[in-house]
């Protein structure tokens, strides 16, 4: 006897996001995706969550907003973690397509001198794109500078990262800060021995 074929299953797409209707709620903005599910996949979600939020959703979202914040996370010693500590810390974030957050780069530069073949050493400046600062063009300024090979290079983070060839990190200090006045004293770092040491 043979195995009855199975039909193919019919996916309903939503016409907003373009995600099937049942994972809506996980795309972009799921609010202006709700007319559309009421009208085209009526049984998908249930009502309450696809009614129009202007009612009193957005005090019901505040306040389980308050009541994850306030939930302690208990470790292996026992000990609990609560939203305090995450609120203390708090940095700019940034929604990106399909719900993900980006959280936004510190304005810092930092700088940490490689030490290759025991004598040769290379000095890579880091982070000068976040004051405005066009890599190459300041490159070109500190190969001139220092009198030596400057390039800009795509670091192990994939950030692109100036390598300045010689040990010229106490040097490029004061020189970041006259060239380019955006760049406070108190934002440039040095990395040493795997640790990070304000310049100023």
């Amino acid at each position: 006897m043979a195995a009855d074929k199975l039909a193919p299953v019919k996916v309903n797409y939503c016409g907003v996001c373009g995600l099937p209707a049942e994972y809506c709620e996980f795309g972009p903005d799921f609010d202006r995706c709700k007319p559309w599910l009421r009208a085209h996949a009526p049984g998908v979600y249930p009502e309450e969550l696809v009614a129009s939020s202007s009612g009193g959703g957005e005090k019901d979202v505040d306040k389980v907003g308050e009541r994850l914040q306030s939930v302690g996370i208990s470790t292996a010693d026992g000990s609990s973690n609560t939203g305090g500590a995450s609120a203390s810390k708090q940095e700019e974030v940034k929604r990106l397509p399909g719900g993900k957050l980006k959280k936004k780069d510190k304005q810092e530069v930092i700088i940490e001198k490689i030490v290759r073949n025991k004598r040769k050493c290379v000095t890579v400046v880091k982070g000068l794109e976040l004051f405005g600062v066009k890599l190459s063009d300041a490159s070109k300024k500190l190969g001139k500078k220092f009198a030596t090979g400057a390039s800009v290079v795509k670091g192990p983070t994939e950030k692109e990262q100036i390598d300045v060839q010689g040990d010229i990190s106490y040097d490029v200090v004061e020189f970041i800060t006259d060239t380019w006045p955006d760049v406070p004293e108190s934002a440039i770092y040095f990395i040493e021995d795997g640790r990070k040491v304000a310049a100023a």
